[in-house]
C-alpha cells in the first residue's frame, strides 16, 4: 500500500484539516443574519459552518423584534473570499433565515464585546492590575483580597490587549460575550 499523500497543515486527528491550506489568503468577516426565533435555527445555521469545517470566531444571538419573532445571529467567521461567497450564499438558502449581511464588505461598522476578567494577585502586581484597568477603562465589578473581576468593553482587539497585559500579574479566567455588530449610517 502507498502512503496518504496528506498536505502540510493537515493532521491525522481530524478530517476537518485535509482540506487545503488557505491560510495566506483567508480573511476575517463579521456576518449578520436575521432569522426566525423559534427552535432548532441557531443548530441549523450552525451545522452549516460544521458540516463544512468552517470555523466560527465569535458567535452572538439574541432577539430583536419581539412582535415578529426574529432574532438576529452576529458570526465573526474567517476564509477566503470563495468560502466566505459560498457561506453567505448557503445561509440565504436556509428556510428560517430572512436577511444575510457582511458587515466588513458593505461599509463601516461597529464591533463591540464584552469581557469579564478574573486577576488573582496582591501587592505591587494589584497596583498595576488597577493602573493598566485605568487606562483601558476597564471597571472592577468585585474585589476580594486576592483578586479583582475587571469588566471591559470594546472592539475584540481592545480586549485581547487587555487580556495579554493581565496574564503576567496574574489572569486566573477569562468569560468573552462575543461580538455584537451594526452597520455604521442611515441604512
Amino acid at each position: 500500500m502507498s502512503p496518504l499523500n496528506i498536505k502540510k497543515g493537515s493532521s491525522k486527528h481530524s478530517a476537518y484539516a485535509l482540506r487545503a491550506n488557505f491560510a495566506e489568503g483567508e480573511e476575517t468577516h463579521t456576518l449578520a443574519v436575521l432569522v426566525d426565533n423559534e427552535a432548532g435555527v441557531l443548530a441549523r445555521v450552525i451545522g452549516l459552518f460544521s458540516g463544512r469545517g468552517y470555523n466560527i470566531e465569535s458567535l452572538t444571538v439574541a432577539e430583536v423584534d419581539h412582535e415578529g419573532h426574529k432574532s438576529r445571529i452576529t458570526i465573526v467567521t474567517t476564509g477566503t473570499p470563495q468560502i466566505i461567497t459560498q457561506i453567505k450564499a448557503q445561509l440565504g438558502r436556509l428556510v428560517p433565515v430572512h436577511d444575510v449581511h457582511d458587515l466588513t464588505v458593505e461599509g463601516p461598522s461597529v464591533q463591540r464585546e464584552l469581557g469579564l476578567l478574573k486577576v488573582a494577585c496582591t501587592g505591587e502586581k494589584r497596583v498595576e492590575a488597577l493602573r493598566l484597568a485605568d487606562i483601558f477603562r476597564a471597571k472592577v465589578v468585585d474585589s476580594t483580597l486576592s483578586s479583582f473581576v475587571f469588566e471591559i468593553t470594546g472592539a475584540p482587539d481592545k480586549i485581547d490587549a487587555f487580556a495579554d497585559l493581565m496574564r503576567p500579574l496574574g489572569l486566573a479566567e477569562v468569560a468573552r460575550t462575543g461580538v455584537a455588530a451594526l452597520s455604521r449610517g442611515a441604512s
